[in-house]
């Protein structure tokens, strides 16, 4: 894929509207309850949310230098930090919050920086604007 061709933002949107039917439809065939969908949205949105900017920044190509078995652990602790962020958030708002809204929103919130902060653990050079200038 050619990155120039669209620029960051709409490879975000496209990638988070593809991420949603995905996330939609997984829920639809598993018969997820309404209550629990988001957090298998919100799953499935992160790793958009976070690669999407490590693979459109110039200054942050070298992490697709590492091998394989690196990038796919920060997948999996990305997605499974995800996964049980969002999860505790619905667990303990279920019966504490009547509004879905606001309880998808938590969800949403906790889930995503739960996973970001561990895919951040694994690879805290890429956030470091210093180390970043003396490559």
């Amino acid at each position: 894929m050619d990155k120039e061709t669209l620029p960051e933002w709409a490879w975000l949107f496209f990638g988070l509207m593809v991420a949603a039917v995905a996330a939609n439809g997984i829920s639809m065939a598993l018969q997820i309850s309404t209550d629990w969908r988001m957090a298998i949205i919100v799953t499935v949105m992160a790793p958009v949310l976070v690669y999407v900017g490590v693979w459109y920044d110039p200054d942050r190509q070298y992490y697709w230098e590492q091998s394989r078995a690196k990038i796919f652990g920060d997948v999996g602790f990305l997605v499974v930090g995800t996964a049980v962020g969002a999860g505790i958030a619905i667990a303990l708002t279920i019966d504490l919050i009547d509004s879905q809204f606001l309880r998808d929103l938590l969800a949403m919130l906790v889930g995503f920086l739960t996973g970001w902060a561990l895919f951040w653990w694994r690879n805290p050079d890429l956030y470091r604007p210093d180390d970043a200038s003396s490559r």
